[in-house]
């Protein structure tokens, strides 16, 4: 199968390690540190998908190719959907994962005794080219917020999160286990059936 190069819009080497890895060999990944002139994209929207358009369209309109961007983070159904959006900003410093997972165990911790932790990580993926969009992709991973953080794999709220159906948390999990069950997973998927088409 001949390759294909994509662009990963993110910073975020843990991502773009994580999507790589999903891939199938046949991709040639770069990301955002691979053009450091590009400028940065503000993630202004108010959903996971609004912030994938925004970071897919103005990276794409800059440099030539196929651009892919995700947005991701999880949603506690106790909190009315939060962190959300804010999921890497949530305790105020972005990409500060030990105070967002503090914070997140101090808000559950104020809520009445036997409210449910039910949760779920969502995927937003927008693939574009030229500033166009050309397909989005939505995935996600239902499970449930454990009381302390365990485990030493994985990023952001892992430590936290019990996916569905397993009795430990995603952090828990060997990478290739996480990168077949994951909200990213699912979402790249989709991707992948797309371009066969």
């Amino acid at each position: 199968m001949s390759s294909v190069i994509l662009t990963i819009a993110t910073g975020n080497k843990h991502k773009a390690q994580e999507i790589a890895a999903i891939l199938p060999a046949h991709f040639v990944v770069r990301t955002l540190a691979d053009y450091p002139a590009l400028p940065e994209i503000e993630e202004t929207g108010s959903t996971f998908a609004e912030n994938a358009r925004l970071k897919a369209c103005g990276i794409s309109a800059a440099i030539e190719g196929l651009v892919l961007a995700d947005d991701s983070g999880l949603c506690v159904d106790a909190l009315g959907g939060a962190p959300g959006v804010f999921s890497a900003r949530y305790a105020g410093e972005h990409g500060n994962d030990a105070a967002n997972n503090a914070k997140l165990l101090a808000d559950l911790a104020a809520m009445p005794a036997g409210t449910p932790a039910t949760a779920r990580f969502m995927c937003a993926m927008c693939l574009a080219e030229g500033g166009q969009v050309k397909a989005e992709f939505i995935g996600s991973v239902e499970g449930c917020i454990t009381s302390s953080p365990a485990g030493e794999h994985g990023f952001g709220y892992d430590p936290l999160f019990v996916p569905a159906g397993y009795n430990c948390t995603m952090a828990e999990l060997p990478a290739e286990q996480k990168n077949a069950i994951s909200h990213r997973a699912n979402a790249l998927k989709q991707f992948v059936a797309y371009l066969a088409q």
